[in-house]
């Protein structure tokens, strides 16, 4: 024996048997808690402050000379006689000055020691500059620790929020 309508009759029971979350999935979105978050804020105090440097590294060139040997002769001019020259242009220079005689150029002097042995070289620097700031603090009985970008001193500001734990909740912020 065969029942033509069963078939029809199953599916219409089928669809009524479906649950609600399923056949409206905004009325969940509805439902849903919405928990504030509940903020103080607080001081803790700090423990240790340690800075953070950044290395930077920067290069130049430099001309280095080697002395002259031992056994070479010194440059003429040295000792004393370079003293009693170095007084007498500085006399000129003076009297230059006072008698306006500065109109004419004067030719820079000669060396007075020619030099050896010299090569142009690279010479490397390294500049340390703190960036920020680690910092171990305790708030409450329990120990911390956050980069900073500045120094916070003895005491250091802090947000404090608490919100109950809720599955699937949605937390928002306080206004």
């Amino acid at each position: 024996m065969r029942f033509p309508f069963l078939p029809p009759l199953i599916c219409l029971l089928g669809w009524h048997a479906v649950p609600a979350w399923a056949a409206d999935p905004e009325a969940d979105a509805r439902n849903r808690v919405v928990v504030v978050e509940n903020v103080k804020l607080d001081y803790a105090q700090v423990l240790n402050v340690e800075p953070v440097y950044q290395t930077l590294r920067a290069t130049r060139t430099e001309e280095q000379c080697d002395p002259p040997a031992a056994g070479e002769a010194q440059p003429a001019g040295s000792g004393d006689s370079a003293q009693e020259g170095r007084i007498s242009k500085m006399m000129d220079s003076v009297k230059d000055i006072f008698s306006r005689r500065h109109d004419t150029v004067v030719p820079p002097p000669a060396p007075t020691s020619t030099r050896r042995n010299c090569r142009i070289v690279e010479v490397g620097r390294e500049f340390r500059r703190p960036i920020a700031y680690d910092v171990d603090y305790v708030y409450k009985g329990t120990k911390y620790r956050s980069r900073l970008p500045e120094d916070p001193g003895n005491r250091l500001r802090i947000r404090v929020s608490v919100t109950p734990y809720i599955p699937d909740a949605v937390v928002q912020p306080p206004r």
